[in-house]
């Protein structure tokens, strides 16, 4: 989301005849978009905002701060002590323009309506972009700052959505994310079927048939997870095999404690249904270690969910306590020793199963997305359908970026090494450039 919002605010900088520099040495205006999930991405911040003000002292230059963390006052009491100039909560975005042509420090922290409806260009030779179809969310699990710093959900129009799909489209895209806070809730608004707006699983089938080759989303909340949206991905091509369906813990009382509005048993049927129409679905998950009150035979439940499951991965987080929110009010934190240990063992259950689940893929044929060259130019790096990160050495005439179908080779529990695929259906070899080893080994020795 703060990538999609990062583009937005890029595109506004472009129009108003600013260029995009990638040292802050280089800057005249430099805008932190920040993150205020968890505790370490607001520490990062208070780090750059003490580089800047030093910088400051040097040179003229202008500092801003945006998204969730300039909407809370945590962010702004750190505004105000590294001198910010500019302040916009990730609902007023739009008044960038107007707060760079202010002479004064200028603050603003409400949300605007116009936001849903506007519609940045489209990001100059990418291959895969984000679309936000939803703002802001309507529930309030007690560990979560989301609602108050990005306000209660605001569906867009699928008029707008299906627009901007098709600038994508006109721009090269071919793999789009829709983003939303609560996905399968597209078209509820604070309780309300919205007149005129489709379900999600209707919105899914809509832009399955405009040309589009891939489509992904985020973040589904269970709670509103229903099996017309599942029917929907198995019917509709684009949309890829891939699932990130948070679950927090295993436990029903941790749960509960989360208000996370639903329980084990609930989420395991959410689970039969997707393997009912969708038997070979990678599952991604989210965990909470460590949230207040969780008992060690409350982690031994998310380890057996874990299990029962058969996730392909997880994102793995220890509870950060998040000032304003029902849970750092209310609930005493457990030892920072007793969640980092317990987030260890996690790690270790999720890296078997993510071992075991991609040794499936070895030896199948697979699609892939190539984004462009990987750490070493030799070889390109993208993600499949299933969102496996996947490397595969370049070969004549296949060392650009694009969607191609390759053969899986070798697995580890984070990566796919994979090969090219020639016409008949054989692997391609690479013809990789020769190391400095290698190249000495293979010159002629000196004459005695």
């Amino acid at each position: 989301m703060n990538e999609y919002d990062s583009h937005l605010v890029e595109s506004q900088l472009v129009s108003m005849g600013a260029s995009i520099v990638d040292n802050m040495d280089a800057a005249d205006f430099v805008l932190l978009n920040t993150c205020a999930v968890r505790g370490k991405p607001v520490e990062k911040v208070k780090s750059v905002l003490g580089q800047l003000r030093l910088e400051k002292k040097r040179r003229p230059l202008t500092v801003g701060m945006m998204g969730c963390l300039a909407q809370l006052e945590e962010g702004q009491q750190i505004a105000r002590k590294f001198e910010v100039d500019i302040l916009l909560g990730p609902g007023a975005i739009l008044d960038l323009p107007a707060a760079l042509e202010s002479n004064e420090r200028f603050w603003s922290l409400h949300f605007r309506d116009e936001l849903h409806d506007f519609i940045p260009p489209p990001p100059q030779g990418k291959l895969q972009a984000h679309l936000t179809i939803m703002r802001g969310c309507d529930h309030r699990c007690t560990y979560c700052i989301v609602p108050t710093t990005r306000g209660p959900q605001v569906s867009r129009h699928p008029d707008h959505i299906l627009k901007e799909l098709d600038s994508l489209l006109g721009a090269g895209v071919q793999e789009v994310t829709l983003l939303g806070q609560n996905v399968n809730s597209y078209g509820i608004d604070q309780g309300q079927r919205i007149p005129g707006i489709p379900s999600f699983a209707e919105l899914l089938r809509m832009v399955g048939s405009s040309g589009i080759k891939r489509i992904k989303f985020t973040t589904s909340h269970p709670m509103n997870f229903t099996e017309d949206v599942v029917q929907a991905m198995a019917e509709t091509p684009a949309v890829c095999e891939f699932i990130h369906l948070p679950v927090q813990s295993g436990s029903s009382r941790v749960l509960k404690r989360m208000a996370r509005e639903y329980n084990r048993e609930k989420y395991l049927e959410h689970i039969a249904c997707i393997k009912k129409w969708m038997p070979d679905a990678v599952l991604f998950t989210d965990i909470i270690v460590g949230f207040p009150g969780e008992t060690e035979e409350d982690f031994q439940e998310t380890l057996s969910l874990y299990d029962e499951v058969g996730y392909d991965s997880a994102y793995m987080f220890i509870y950060s306590a998040r000032p304003g929110t029902p849970s750092y009010k209310h609930f005493e934190d457990l030892p920072r020793e007793v969640k980092t240990e317990r987030l260890m063992r996690l790690i270790e259950r999720q890296k078997e199963w993510a071992m075991r689940r991609n040794s499936r893929f070895v030896g199948r044929d697979v699609e892939v997305l190539l984004r462009g060259d990987a750490f070493n130019p030799d070889f390109l790096e993208g993600h499949t359908r299933g969102q496996h990160a996947t490397i595969v050495p370049k070969v004549p005439g296949m060392d650009k970026a694009g969607i191609y179908t390759v053969r899986v080779e070798q697995v580890t529990p984070h990566q796919f090494n994979a090969k090219f695929l020639d016409a008949q259906g054989h692997t391609l070899e690479p013809i990789l450039a020769p190391t400095p080893e290698a190249a000495l080994l293979s010159s002629p020795l000196p004459m005695a």
